[in-house]
């Protein structure tokens, strides 16, 4: 009998749909859309203006950078990424019970400029991975994407959110328009997360303007995408754990996603050695840093870092771990995703390994 397992990691990859049907016409020419040039090359177009440094679908597809010399267009994006029906097959072949959605292209609405196209493009956004799940025989969950360029509009498309059946709230780790995650002006944003039993997901990517430790130093794409993930999350960490957002909302959940897990450890054990020896500092805060993560924070984790484990059951940290698939970008592993999981768990404790195939999942989706 085979093992449950559950993705909480997965994405889609927007069809043009999203932006020529969902969005409000009034702002379809400044959201985020895949625009062709006149030699058969794809791009992005934000603001309304065509970017030429990112090739999207080379990011959407399993193989898109392979092959520099034959770089895919967004025709190729796999059925899987946007048709409901065809995802669920996609998990029954790779034995997956369920799987958890965010963006791909929007998760870099952070830059869009105008508050206005951003609200107009998460609500769009919204309504259309709404629909993607209703085909999707209850194995399909999603997150609703958040205009945090304005604290007043992402409050209120919370509450779009709850409405439309998703999940949770998902955004970047920089901050957008320089807002920090502890600003008061989110405290309402916060609570209606939390008091809809929503999750916040924060959530990077590579190809964002948004002004970040790697935009500020690199444009080569090696360099940025090293840092983008793991040092964003541990600011954003920063923020929302000591900035007082998990003790000023104790039913508030919080995931950190698709940065690796080697950071965890040595940030949690930094922010309790700040905590203890300056203090002073952060009065607001009343407990240790890693007893909030521990009772309120998630963590993702691909199938090579599962050897991480066994030391984070030492420091009371296993519950709060997942799996994600990462399908269908260009580095997940795709066929053999569970496969893969398996021979990476199959060395650690049943306890352990159950936990990461599905446990923690289902406690961080609300589902049991």
């Amino acid at each position: 009998m085979a093992n449950r397992v559950i993705d909480a990691d997965g994405h889609i990859c927007e069809p043009a749909a999203v932006w020529n049907e969902y969005v409000d016409k009034r702002y379809r020419d400044r959201t985020i859309r895949v625009e062709r040039d006149k030699d058969g090359r794809d791009w992005v177009s934000i603001n309304g203006v065509v970017r030429r440094n990112l090739r999207p679908a080379a990011a959407c597809v399993p193989w898109g950078m392979d092959d520099p010399n034959n770089v895919p267009t967004w025709d190729d994006i796999l059925p899987g990424s946007y048709d409901g029906g065809a995802r669920v097959k996609v998990l029954e072949e790779e034995g997956i019970e369920r799987s958890l959605l965010y963006p791909s292209l929007y998760l870099i609405q952070g830059d869009v400029d105008d508050p206005a196209v951003a609200a107009a493009t998460c609500y769009g956004y919204n309504e259309w991975i709404a629909d993607m799940c209703r085909d999707g025989r209850g194995k399909l969950d999603a997150v609703g994407i958040v205009p945090l360029q304005d604290a007043v509009s992402a409050a209120r498309e919370v509450e779009h959110i709850v409405q439309l059946g998703l999940k949770g709230a998902c955004f970047r780790p920089e901050r957008y328009k320089g807002l920090a995650l502890y600003d008061e002006s989110l405290k309402p944003f916060w609570e209606r997360i939390a008091s809809n039993g929503l999750f916040a997901a924060v959530h990077g990517s590579f190809g964002a303007l948004m002004p970040s430790f790697a935009t500020g130093r690199y444009d080569n794409l090696f360099f940025s995408h090293m840092i983008c993930h793991p040092f964003e999350q541990m600011a954003a960490l920063l923020d929302i754990v000591a900035g007082g957002v998990l003790e000023r909302h104790p039913r508030l959940r919080v995931a950190f996603l698709e940065s690796g897990l080697g950071w965890l450890e040595y940030w949690l054990d930094r922010l309790d050695g700040h905590f203890e020896s300056m203090h002073q500092h952060v009065p607001w805060m009343k407990r240790k840093p890693s007893e909030l993560f521990r009772e309120q924070c998630f963590i993702s984790i691909e199938s090579d870092e599962a050897h991480r484990l066994p030391r984070l059951k030492e420091l009371g940290l296993d519950g709060c771990v997942f799996w994600g698939a990462d399908y269908p970008h260009y580095d997940c592993t795709y066929p053999g995703a569970v496969a893969d999981l398996e021979e990476q768990l199959a060395l650690l404790d049943p306890a352990l390994a159950e936990g990461v195939r599905w446990r923690t999942a289902e406690r961080f989706l609300s589902l049991a």
